[in-house]
């Protein structure tokens, strides 16, 4: 592929690990076959073909070879990653009560919330028989400690997403869980499996951590500031969807009586009316929690980008720092 054309460090990781990702992908194939349920490899191909930037699997690949991995270990581990995240996302759109993903129908609308459930729980178990392929207790303690911070993270999400008294620190619980814990865990596993010093493998951890942080941060802060065209969602979903990303806490923490009842009728009741999404905006950027939440997001991409100082020099390398500038250049 022409270089000149991979602006986006995702698509210059994607042309780097162009070979791994295609065996990841034949392995994903491989494992999506069920003899006895067709179901199952018709909702997973559904899934899969949608497209997205298979980031996950990628952060396996790329900490692995970054750290010199010989075999074919991490490419168990990257389709475990995809696995594990693809599970997640069938489960999420039966919670949120989805009809979209990605431009297209999610599975629960064209098949059913329990096909989409027990596929997802399917797809666990899959993941689970391929991470001890590997043979590595710690792989495993990794992944396993990592699908049950998200676990935790969506059951907490459900009691403190419309809850006004819900703090940053829970906030933060909740992105680990949904975003973090798997971004950690997905480059952690890399180093592990090749081997690589601790410092490195703490490194690793503490890079995918912040982007993760970073990623969600961003996301959430795009449901406000974004554009439809590029972001794929409408502006304002959040907010008709009552759910209390970091803008509105801060906004929240800052509200005067007035500005609190008005949080408390559209979030807490849900008794939103025509122009409601503009005076919360209005609120917003009234006491700069729009910005202050920018500043957040870019600092935990700093963080990310200072973890990878200890890793050895290399291509992968400046690609993954980069990768933690981009999740927050969409801000700009």
């Amino acid at each position: 592929m022409d270089q000149v054309t991979l602006s986006k460090p995702h698509d210059r990781l994607a042309d780097a690990l162009s070979d791994e990702m295609r065996a990841v992908d034949r392995l994903i194939r491989d494992r999506m076959v069920s003899e006895h349920a067709p179901r199952i490899p018709e909702i997973t191909k559904h899934l899969v073909e949608a497209g997205g930037k298979r980031l996950r699997p990628m952060l396996t690949l790329a900490a692995a070879k970054l750290c010199g991995h010989q075999g074919d270990a991490d490419v168990k581990l990257a389709a475990t990653v995809e696995f594990i995240h693809t599970a997640t996302l069938l489960h999420d759109d039966v919670v949120d009560e989805s009809a979209q993903r990605r431009g297209r129908p999610t599975a629960n609308l064209l098949w059913d919330n329990k096909s989409s459930v027990l596929v997802g729980d399917y797809l666990f178990a899959r993941s689970f028989q391929l991470m001890t392929e590997t043979g590595s207790m710690r792989v495993m303690e990794i992944l396993s400690n990592a699908s049950a911070t998200i676990s935790e993270g969506e059951v907490l999400q459900l009691t403190a997403a419309q809850d006004l008294k819900t703090t940053e620190e829970v906030y933060l619980q909740v992105v680990r869980g949904k975003t973090a814990a798997l971004f950690a865990a997905a480059c952690e596993v890399g180093g592990v499996i090749s081997g690589a010093p601790e410092e490195q493998v703490d490194a690793l951890r503490a890079y995918g951590d912040a982007l993760g942080i970073a990623f969600q941060i961003a996301d959430d802060l795009l449901d406000y500031v974004g554009d439809a065209s590029s972001t794929g969602k409408n502006v304002g979903d959040d907010f008709r969807e009552r759910k209390l990303t970091l803008p509105v806490i801060r906004a929240v923490a800052l509200a005067s009586e007035q500005e609190r009842a008005f949080w408390q009728r559209t979030i807490e009741k849900g008794q939103q009316d025509e122009g409601d999404l503009d005076t919360a905006m209005e609120l917003m950027r009234a006491h700069d929690t729009l910005e202050d939440t920018r500043l957040t997001a870019e600092a935990w991409a700093r963080t990310a980008r200072e973890a990878l100082e200890v890793l050895p020099e290399h291509p992968l390398r400046e690609m993954l720092s980069d990768l933690a500038d981009y999740v927050v250049s969409r801000l700009s």
